[in-house]
């Protein structure tokens, strides 16, 4: 089990080749293979799942966060039905399991996804910005990475002080593994807040 681009640890995007290798040593030894896409699913990184960046498909995909459309809060699993059908009916329950609201909200929120072809917004939208973010000048800075619009600036330095330069400047960020300041906008925001959004950025950031 792994996230393609890892969340919480820092933006951790692995080398190219990676995670196929995974894959296949998984499928050498018939053992699942399982991707969380709860960050990086749906188009936050520029392809409808970032498992594509690879060409894998998981036999378990792990979901949430975009899939709930912003809405509601909502998550679930996909898998052919040979994995999934271990289950019989009753053997297994959930607390919030099958709310009928949440599934209508999902439902509604992947139509929205394919009909406005958000994967390409991500990818086109997240290279104008991390293009903008690499014109920051500050030697703190060790390196801006990331996929679309999930972007990480990682610093040689404790963060925690540009973060609080960005809440005073109007950017509600955080950062993560104390070094990474996260950025993930929404994939609706425009070219023209991104700008906005930038000048904040830099001036926070700038040394």
């Amino acid at each position: 089990m792994m996230e393609p681009i890892q969340g919480e640890a820092g933006i951790i995007v692995p080398p190219l080749g990676f995670m196929k290798k995974a894959y296949d040593l998984c499928k050498e030894n018939n053992i699942l293979f399982i991707a969380d896409e709860v960050q990086t699913g749906f188009a936050r990184t520029g392809k409808m799942f970032a498992s594509e960046y690879e060409g894998v498909v998981p036999d378990i995909y792990v979901l949430g966060k975009a899939l709930g459309g912003g809405i509601i809060a909502v998550s679930a699993i996909a898998a052919d039905s040979d994995i999934l059908g271990v289950y019989e009916p009753g053997s297994h329950g959930s607390t919030f399991g099958g709310n009928p609201l949440g599934c209508a909200v999902s439902i509604k929120a992947m139509e929205i996804l394919e009909r406005d072809n958000y994967p390409k917004q991500a990818e086109e939208k997240g290279n104008y910005f991390m293009d903008k973010l690499n014109n920051i000048i500050n030697d703190d800075i060790v390196e801006i990475r990331g996929r679309g619009l999930l972007v990480g600036v990682e610093f040689k330095v404790n963060a925690a002080p540009y973060v609080k330069k960005l809440i005073a400047n109007g950017v509600l960020a955080k950062e993560t593994h104390e070094r990474t300041i996260r950025f993930a906008p929404p994939i609706t925001i425009t070219y023209e807040q991104i700008d906005d959004a930038f000048e904040r950025i830099k001036i926070s950031l700038s040394k």
